[in-house]
């Protein structure tokens, strides 16, 4: 019986034609856990329509999508912080890329207390007070006399850098603060503590009440909706990012394009965060 041999340039050009397929059905998310709920709505309504691509979305911080960006384990990292210039160059050393930055959201940094706290609006001043511990009882910011019990998110979080660096003008967090592993857990705490305070996304503002931010002692507070956000009255607003190591291409710019285009800023605005237009 006479053995048909396949040649060999063909076998490598079907594998390699297998690869690329399966390399552009499949693209991966991973960051922000600020942002998880948003990417992961935004992959569920794309798929929709796109059957032939798989989108899997992860979160872990800010922090921990950078690295998965860097080690490139993660096509796309989702991060509520922009990129720190020694994360660039550990980009540029691999990939000849500082990378590419996306901006897709706006998000207000809203400060939670429980539903029963008479608290109903905080100056900077005192939110930084709060949090580096010159503060500790709600007494002296017009509540009961009680300690304050300060919750906030883990150091490989976006929102735990950009709080510290804007809020707290680059201070230490106050050594009591109880760090939770994601805003979910934070917006948990304060909900079951009369006491607590926390902060995180306004679109995870569910089961506690937002406290009026203002941003002097002279100015009016103000809550983190869409208008006071756009007319720029909500003092602790930031963009929700984006980054790619390189230009994005094939399934990957359609995706980014999408979400740019009125149908992911639609998601935007249904999850609860801020359209970028």
């Amino acid at each position: 019986m006479k053995i048909r041999k396949i040649p060999l340039i063909s076998v490598v050009l079907i594998s390699a034609a297998a690869l690329a397929l399966a390399a552009s059905s499949s693209i991966t998310v991973k960051g922000s856990d600020t942002m998880v709920i948003l990417a992961q709505r935004w992959a569920e309504e794309y798929m929709k329509n796109n059957s032939s691509i798989s989108i899997q979305v992860t979160g872990g911080g800010s922090g921990t999508g950078i690295s998965a960006l860097i080690n490139g384990t993660t096509d796309i990292c989702t991060a509520s912080r922009p990129m720190k210039s020694s994360e660039r160059n550990q980009l540029k050393q691999r990939y000849s890329s500082t990378g590419v930055e996306v901006k897709v959201a706006k998000d207000g940094i809203a400060l939670y207390v429980n539903k029963k706290s008479p608290v109903t609006e905080l100056s900077m001043e005192q939110i930084k007070s709060i949090y580096t511990g010159m503060i500790t009882n709600w007494k002296e910011l017009g509540g009961p006399d009680a300690s304050i019990i300060v919750y906030g998110r883990d150091n490989s979080s976006g929102t735990y850098v950009y709080f510290r660096d804007v809020i707290l003008k680059g201070q230490d967090y106050i050594g009591t603060m109880q760090s939770m592993p994601g805003t979910a857990a934070v917006v948990n705490a304060v909900e079951k503590d009369v006491n607590g305070i926390g902060f995180g996304g306004a679109a995870y503002g569910k089961g506690i009440k937002y406290v009026k931010v203002k941003k002097d002692d002279d100015s009016p507070g103000y809550d983190p909706t869409l208008e006071n956000i756009q007319a720029g009255k909500y003092p602790i607003t930031r963009y929700l990012y984006l980054y790619l190591r390189s230009k994005p291409s094939g399934e990957l710019k359609k995706f980014i394009d999408w979400i740019l285009g009125a149908q992911g800023q639609a998601v935007v605005s249904n999850v609860g965060y801020f359209p970028i237009r």
